[in-house]
């Protein structure tokens, strides 16, 4: 099998590329390359996969571009923006050919036409959300039809917004979220919307509502966090993935990572929880819970797919000494192997793909 390179974000002033190869089972730290402080969200083009982007998750954040290489590696920052507020947590290109980028501690954000993939066109107005609560929290960025979905981590809300003209969005809507849950991440497969919650660490499924105000009820609430975990520890959920079916993982499963960030630690890691929609549209719907997948790694925050059928996942921890590691899929992508591993930069919060 062909190797890969695995381009990486985290809280220093780097993007690191890894050449991981499935052969031999290696994973080898090949370069770093410079970009502004704190990468901690990149990613790819997926219309032009020669463009990668990445957050600035600082005080005055900001947005870059780069060019990635015939050989895969990473030019100097190309276009540098301002994202308007402060830690852009969050970026993402839309088929409108506008970037998307988000700024979590103050409750804003930006959505950027280019004049090319790399260049951004840095007349966009800033996108204020209503506090509903005491704070706003914009995160992630999804598109799905016409709309732009925002995660309100603060608002308990999910936010749902409308062009107007290039770079200028309004607010249509909102889709409530249960209080105090704090919703993060979301992903939306066969018309139902399924939402990772921070602060309550459970994963909901409901049917997308109908724009712009539509209500559906959630069909399925449940906890991600391990039965056995050891106590003293505190949650706060991360990631979600949930990878199309091939013909070898012939059923779709929902994974997502925990992060253990309280005073007791675990030395088996934090988990990948696994789940399964079952019985959908019948009775007895609900997500059940497959397997927890003990990681090894210490508050896992950032975990991709890799693109040849999500065969491998790559991930890594926002604290100690673990390092970025590739698990492969086992029994039917109800398990992991760990595979290979690189420990020469202790911590990572993203990656992205390449082959």
């Amino acid at each position: 099998m062909s190797a890969f390179t695995i381009l990486a974000g985290g809280y220093d002033s780097s993007i690191a590329a890894y050449a991981f190869t499935p052969d031999n089972a290696s994973l080898t730290l090949v370069n770093t390359y410079p970009s502004g402080q704190n990468p901690s969200w990149i990613s790819l083009n997926p219309s032009n996969t020669s463009v990668l982007y990445a957050t600035n998750e600082n005080t005055e954040g900001g947005l870059q571009s780069f060019i990635i290489g015939s050989d895969f590696s990473l030019s100097a920052a190309v276009d540098t923006v301002a994202s308007g507020g402060d830690a852009p947590a969050y970026a993402t290109w839309l088929s409108t050919g506008e970037v998307a980028v988000m700024n979590y501690n103050s409750g804003n954000g930006r959505i950027l036409p280019t004049s090319s993939p790399e260049t951004f066109t840095d007349d966009a107005p800033l996108l204020t959300f209503p506090v509903l609560k005491n704070i706003s929290h914009p995160h992630m960025v999804y598109e799905y039809e016409d709309e732009v979905l925002v995660t309100d981590l603060g608002g308990d809300v999910i936010w749902r917004l409308k062009q107007q003209s290039a770079g200028n969005y309004e607010i249509q809507g909102q889709i409530a979220q249960p209080d105090g849950s704090g919703p993060r991440h979301i992903q939306i497969v066969d018309d139902y919307l399924y939402t990772l919650h921070e602060l309550a660490s459970t994963l909901t499924v409901q049917q997308v509502p109908a724009a712009p105000n539509g209500t559906s009820d959630i069909i399925s609430d449940v906890s991600i966090i391990p039965d056995d975990a050891p106590e003293g520890s505190a949650w706060g959920a991360a990631e979600i993935l949930i990878p199309a079916t091939t013909d070898a993982f012939p059923t779709q499963y929902i994974y997502v990572s925990n992060r253990n960030i309280g005073n007791v630690t675990d030395p088996r890691g934090d988990t990948v929880a696994i789940f399964e929609h079952v019985n959908k549209g019948e009775d007895g719907e609900e997500l059940k819970l497959i397997n927890q997948f003990y990681t090894g790694i210490s508050q896992v925050r950032g975990m991709e797919f890799s693109p040849d059928g999500a065969e491998y996942l790559v991930a890594a921890g926002v604290v100690g000494d673990a390092g970025t590691i590739v698990f492969r899929r086992t029994e039917n992508g109800t398990n992991f192997e760990k595979v290979a591993a690189n420990q020469e930069i202790p911590t990572r919060t993203s990656f992205v793909w390449l082959q």
